[in-house]
């Protein structure tokens, strides 16, 4: 899936979250000082900002569909090589990296396991391949209340519960899948304050992802029965959401 939105509208929706994640998942794929490192589909950067912060820029790498993404990382981030490119067809030679990282992506790759073994190909001998998935599936993700009232209000809506990985369990089979091995579990998790209950609706009517997408699709009469149904569902303002992120890391083949 490509995002055909502004950075601004990505950063504003589920950069708000994303960029808190990056640290974390940097530490869980034990991204290390002297490593080489690929982030798929970087979005506008938020992880590419965490691994330039890391290793400097010249050790980054970034690919992503989207060329408003594309250029907004490019932008962001001087110095990092940033291709448009999809996860199943990366534009690197093989072993070109250390460590292939994909943060909130895999859910949206056409072939999940094409993509995951396209990353452990541009991965050295033993080198780490990692990625994480909002928990979709459970209560804990980012957007579990923004579906729980879609499906309320429209049982037949399509939301991201069945998307790759987004359960416990899910990444892990797919790296098995994939030929990696050595493959190790987690969970990740974030808080992020929300002042008002506008500042954290907002967001959803930019038309980012799933989400975004099912929103803007709405008329108004049925936009606003979503949103007040939201606000229902949700602690009176200001709120904490914390959201959850199943991960998992796994070591190519030699």
């Amino acid at each position: 899936m490509s995002f055909a939105v502004a950075a601004d509208a990505y950063d504003r929706f589920m950069g708000r979250y994303s960029s808190l994640l990056a640290p974390q998942f940097a530490d869980f794929a034990r991204v290390a000082a002297g490593h080489r490192v690929l982030d798929v589909g970087c979005g506008p950067g938020a992880l590419t900002a965490e691994l330039v912060k890391r290793l400097g820029p010249d050790a980054v790498a970034a690919v992503d569909p989207s060329e408003t993404f594309v250029a907004a990382a490019r932008e962001r981030h001087p110095g990092v090589t940033v291709k448009r490119a999809s996860a199943e067809e990366l534009p690197f030679e093989d072993r070109a990296f250390d460590t292939a990282l994909a943060q909130l992506v895999v859910h949206f790759m056409a072939d999940p396991v094409a993509g995951l073994g396209e990353m452990a190909r541009v991965t050295r001998e033993d080198g780490a391949v990692a990625a994480c998935v909002w928990d979709h599936a459970g209560s804990l993700g980012p957007l579990s209340v923004f579906w729980r009232a879609a499906r309320e209000l429209d049982p037949d809506v399509e939301d991201e519960s069945q998307r790759a990985g987004a359960r416990e369990g899910d990444l892990g089979q797919l790296f098995r899948e994939a030929g990696l091995h050595d493959i190790e579990e987690g969970a990740l998790s974030v808080s992020i304050g929300h002042p008002t209950f506008e500042q954290w609706w907002e967001p959803f009517t930019l038309g980012v992802g799933p989400a975004g997408a099912y929103t803007s699709g709405l008329d108004a009469t049925r936009q606003a029965q979503l949103r007040e149904r939201c606000r229902e569902m949700l602690p009176a303002a200001p709120f904490v959401v914390t959201a959850r992120a199943w991960a998992a890391r796994g070591i190519t083949a030699g």
